[in-house]
Order: structure tokens, then sequence, then C-alpha cells
């Protein structure tokens, strides 16, 4: 259930409502707008059949949510929601670039390859510390190391850093370290993780799962902001269709959708979604011009030495190029970069 204020409702007439809704068992949730402020009741609203909330104080409509994810639907927030992450703004208007190498290998090739992203127009480093891999024998990742040496990269060049958090035990451990938690593909649905991160205060970067509806996309981002976490940007990545060419089919009809049913951020990762280095500026462009919110893409220096994912990287001197283009359709796309 939505409960829309009035414009003058002042913040004690707020406090009583939500006093109200907490003595009936239910949990409010705060929204404020520019103009309006929206109070979410979450829970049994059957409980509520007897109380006239279109009398209380401030109150000028009572709306039901009809969409089961509730505090991600447009009926809850119209505006759109504009993420943080460490003075970097995601939605809005606000185009976010989250550049970076797919594992954080060695101090070397990470401060090379964000000194480099950087240069070219990138405002978040993203790098791998833990890595879920298909095979157990491939390359998991340096851990806590990974973790020091992005934060060390953070302070040499300012970049904020985004990384990937693969069960709840390590959701403090990377919240010390990263400013954006990233939860992958395979565990869109690990509901426990998600509850975790919606635990901390921290950003979060919830990637679609690669055989998942919108729908389900939404609902895992619903049981993050149901913990009290507001600030997560959903990730179209791919999906998995009958196609061979690409690693992944990129889904921008998807992330439009996502869009018009949620007011979260949306950004797209071409570098997962087709698996070549080749299709990565074309399926960049068009995400921005079907209006994402940023872009999520790979870069190494040396793509054929890297420990994982040489084939979907761009190698430095291309993603300058690819960034001077972004630059061009941002002002057509009316994104601010």
């Amino acid at each position: 259930m939505v409960i829309v204020m009035r414009q003058d409702a002042t913040g004690e007439q707020v406090a009583h409502l939500v006093e109200k809704l907490k003595e009936k068992g239910l949990t409010a949730h705060i929204s404020r707008g520019t103009e309006r402020t929206i109070v979410g009741a979450i829970g049994d609203e059957r409980v509520l059949q007897a109380v006239p909330l279109q009398a209380f104080p401030g109150v000028e409509q009572v709306m039901q949510i009809l969409q089961p994810f509730r505090l991600v639907s447009r009926e809850f927030r119209k505006d759109d929601s504009i993420v943080n992450v460490g003075g970097v703004k995601i939605g809005g208007g606000h185009f976010a670039l989250i550049a970076g190498p797919c594992s954080v290998e060695n101090w070397e090739t990470l401060i090379e390859t964000a000194n480099a992203v950087k240069a070219a127009g990138a405002n978040l480093l993203r790098g791998g510390a833990f890595k879920p891999r298909t095979s157990p024998y491939a390359f998991q990742g340096l851990g806590e190391e990974g973790l020091k040496l992005l934060a060390q990269a953070r302070q040499e060049t300012g970049l904020p850093v985004v990384t990937e958090v693969m069960n709840t035990s390590q959701v403090d451990l990377v919240a010390k370290y990263a400013d954006m938690l990233q939860i992958g593909a395979r565990n869109m649905q690990n509901f426990d993780l998600l509850k975790a991160v919606g635990d901390v205060r921290k950003p979060v970067l919830l990637k679609r799962g690669m055989a998942s509806h919108v729908k389900e996309w939404l609902m895992s981002a619903e049981y993050i902001l149901s913990r009290g976490n507001y600030d997560v940007v959903l990730c179209e990545r791919g999906i998995r269709t009958f196609e061979t060419y690409t690693r992944n089919t990129l889904d921008l009809a998807g992330m439009a959708a996502a869009r018009e049913l949620s007011h979260l951020p949306v950004v797209v990762d071409p570098s997962h979604a087709t698996g070549k280095r080749s299709l990565i500026p074309p399926m960049s462009y068009a995400a921005m011009a079907g209006g994402a919110d940023g872009l999520t893409i790979e870069v190494h220096p040396r793509p054929e030495e890297a420990f994982s994912d040489g084939d979907q990287s761009l190698l430095p001197k291309d993603f300058s190029e690819l960034c001077q283009e972004l630059k061009r359709f941002a002002e057509v796309c009316r994104k601010t970069w």
C-alpha cells in the first residue's frame, strides 16, 4: 500500500502515520520526492481495513500497489532514484562508467588499468577479488589481498571501487574495502545474501540472472530494499538463449522494461553480454540510446595474459576511443557524465 502525503504535510504528521502503521505490525518505508512524501506500508494490509488512513492529518491519497515488487515499483516512487557511490551519482540523468579488469591479478596490472580507464573517462573502478568460475580449477581471485589492492588503487586514482561479494560470510569483509557491493548473476536469487547486503548501508549492484525474468530480477531487488537499503542499481548483463555466437544475448528490451517498471537505476554490461570485444562498442551505444544509466566494461592492458575473460576485455586505447564516442552520445541522450 502507498500513502501519498500532501505537499504541505509536516514531519510530525508523517511520523504520526508511521507510528500507527508500526502499531498494526506493518513496516513503513518513507520515500521523499521533489514534491511529495510517500509512505509505503509493507505487510499484511488486512489489518488496516478498519483504519481510516485517508482521514489522517497530511494524507492526500491511499493507493494499492499492484506489482508484487512494492518498494522497487514506479507506483511506490515515480521519480528516478539516484544512487551515490563514493560521490559518483547513478540515475536521474547521471551516467556512470564502471571499468577495470575482470579479476584483480596483481598491483602492477591493476594500477595500470585504473589509471588508463580514469584518463579515458571512467568514474568507477571494477575488479573481482573473489571470482565465481564455472571450473573449480580456474583462477578464483586473490581474496582479501585483492580487496586491499582495490582500496589502494582508489586511494591513488580517486575512483570508487565496485567488487563482487559471493556469500554471506564475505559481506562485512568486502564492505570494509569496497564502495559498492556487486551481486553476480549466479547469486541473483541467493536470498540470504540479498538480505545480508540489504542490512549493510553500502550501494549494491545487482546483476540479472542469466535465466531470470525481469520481474524475478526486480523481486530480488525488493529483498534488498525491504531490509532498508535503498541504494540499489540493477545491471543487465545478458541472458542465455539459443544463440551461440555471443556469450549471452543482451536484452536491451529487458533493460528498458526494468526502467519502466522500477525507479531504480539500470546499467548495462556489454562485456559479459557479448563475450566479444568487437561487439562491446555497438552494444554500448545501443544501451545508452535505450536509456541505460551507465555501463560496466572490462578493460585489460594485455588481454592475452588476463587470468579471466581476456576475450571480452578492451585494450585501454580502444576503451578511450569508446569513451570519446559515448561522450557525443551523452549529449544527445541528455546524460550527465
